[in-house]
This record gives C-alpha cells, structure tokens and sequence, in this order.
C-alpha cells in the first residue's frame, strides 16, 4: 500500500483558513492522505502571542477566521521550508504579488513528483507580460499545477453553506486527486480540462465587479448593472479566446461555477463591488480599505491593459 500523501496549505489568511477546515477534516477520516496537514502561517503578533501559537493552542485563527475552529491535525509552520519539505500535495493560497517569492524559497524542499493547486485569483504582470499563476507555479517548481475556483465566499465556506466550485486540471487525474481531497457534501467540485480558462475566470471576473458596483453606488438601476454583468461575461469569454495559446476555449466551462456562478456572486455580494459603489457614491474609498490601489489590488488596472489594449472592444472592462 502507498504512503499516505502528506499535505502542505501554503497560505493562512480568511481564505486558506476556511480550505483548511476542509482539508484538516477529511485527512482525518481518507486513509489515502497523511493525517498531519501543515499550515504555512506568516508569523505575526496577536494581542502579543504569535499567530501560529494561537492557532496550535485554541485552533483557530483569530485573525484572518475569527469564530471558526480549525482540526486539531492542522499544524500552523511559521518557517515556508519547513511546511513544504516533504509534501505531496501543495495547496496555494497567498496574495497573488508574493506567489514568486514563495515559490523561491521552496524550491529544492519540494519533489518533482509532487502536485499543486492554486486557489490564488489574479493574473501576474511582470516585465514578461501577463502570466497565469498556475503557469509561475509550474516553471519555479517543475510540478504540475491544478486550479480551483468558484462563487466561494471564505466565511461561507467555512460555516458550511452548500456551495459549487470548479477544479481545472491539465491532468485529469491530478484534478481527480484534489477534488478527493478537498470535496464535502457542501462543497461540490466538478473536475474540468480547462484548466486556463477556469483560472482567467477567477481573475477576470473582478474586473467586472468593478463596473457592478459603479453602478449600484450611480443607482443607474437593475437594468443597467445586468447589462454590465452580460457585456462582462462576453469580455471575459473573448479574452480567454485572445489569451488561450491554441485559442481553443470552452464556452461550456464558462457556466461551470468558477464563469457565471463567480461572476454573480462577486458582482452582488463581493469586496471589489461594495468599493466600487462606496466611490462611486463619494469619491472616496472607505478609510478602512487604505488607497484606491491597495483596495483593488492592482485587478481593474490589470484588466485594463488585459482588455483595452489586446481586444478591440471591452467597454466594461476599459471604463473600470
């Protein structure tokens, strides 16, 4: 019988903490992966105690997950090396700006026999131009990369309100293997090939928010943002065709729920939405959010330069 496959969760804010609660969970009971799941935290002081402290003594990060418990096998490492030596399996879950850095220092601790998959949504641009990060991830490493992406609200997920999420593999097997891992009775995965397009979505769909929340803080109306949202998705569909290196591009994994599901649920309910209409609305951003840059993390001005200058048409994306 194989060893069981070790895990490694390279990232430990509101989002990787909720995909923590799943993975530490079903460890526990899936004989086929290692029951210890390390948790890479970047270590910092919580009403004087350190983060990692915390989260091994009462398991739960009260930072970034506050009110959720995290199982008692997910062990939070506050050293990268130390987490990933070893691992089988290497889920990411980082701001997309420190995915280089990170994967500097693992390389070398981590097998070439080893498999990733990143929860990461954002496109990467470098003085090479624009890059996936599933793409960064595979050429620093030498490991093949899955992706996964969905309407996925962390705190949601994490109180276990049923939601989908879409998987994107190159290698189905390796998909089939992380949805395995990853996949509860209220969280349904659906495995897909596209795995490019699943990761633009992830991306792209931001972009879109932006427009959605213009709208709402200009109260132009229901009408007016569903056309937004409509003209939206047909910008996304046409830069993933532009972007797609063979240009081949299923528009059915655009109704998967990493396309439209995402879409909607960003364009109602996320942070790029309610930013937006906060400055819409004033002219400001909210204090709480630091600086226009910092709030949209570089997203509507990356979809900017994606869309406005290598599609012909992209008026959402070009007036966000």
């Amino acid at each position: 019988m194989a060893s069981p496959l070790k895990v490694c969760i390279v990232g430990s804010g509101n989002w990787g903490s909720a995909i923590a609660r799943i993975i530490g969970s079903n460890a526990q009971t899936l004989q086929r992966f290692a029951t210890t799941v390390k948790m890479w935290v970047f270590e910092e002081k919580v009403n004087g105690r350190n983060l990692t402290d915390i989260i091994n003594t009462d398991h739960e990060n009260v930072k970034y997950l506050p009110g959720y418990k995290l199982p008692d096998n997910v062990v939070a490492v506050p050293q990268l090396q130390d987490a990933a030596e070893g691992a089988d399996l290497l889920v990411f879950v980082v701001p997309h700006q420190f995915i280089r850095k990170l994967c500097d220092e693992m390389v070398g601790c981590v097998s070439s026999q080893a498999r990733g998959i990143t929860l990461i949504k954002g496109i990467d641009e470098g003085p090479e131009g624009l890059k996936l990060i599933s793409d960064i991830i595979r050429e620093k490493m030498a490991i093949d990369v899955s992706v996964l992406m969905g309407a996925n609200i962390a705190n949601e997920v994490a109180a276990e309100k049923f939601c989908e999420t879409t998987i994107g593999s190159k290698i189905m097997e390796n998909g089939l293997l992380f949805k395995e891992l990853l996949q509860t009775p209220n969280f349904r995965i659906t495995v897909v090939d596209d795995a490019d397009t699943v990761e633009l979505c992830g991306a792209l769909k931001n972009i879109v928010a932006v427009g959605a929340g213009f709208c709402d803080g200009l109260r132009c109306g229901d009408n007016t943002k569903a056309a937004v949202i409509r003209l939206g998705l047909m910008e996304m569909i046409a830069f993933a065709k532009l972007f797609s290196k063979d240009g081949v591009v299923s528009s059915a994994t655009f109704l998967e729920s990493c396309g439209v599901a995402d879409l909607i649920t960003t364009c109602y309910g996320g942070r790029n939405r309610r930013v937006a209409e906060a400055f819409a609305k004033t002219g400001k951003v909210p204090s709480v959010c630091g600086s226009v840059s910092d709030l949209f993390r570089g997203q509507a001005g990356t979809g900017n330069d994606l869309l406005s200058t290598e599609s012909p048409r992209a008026p959402v994306s070009a007036a966000s």
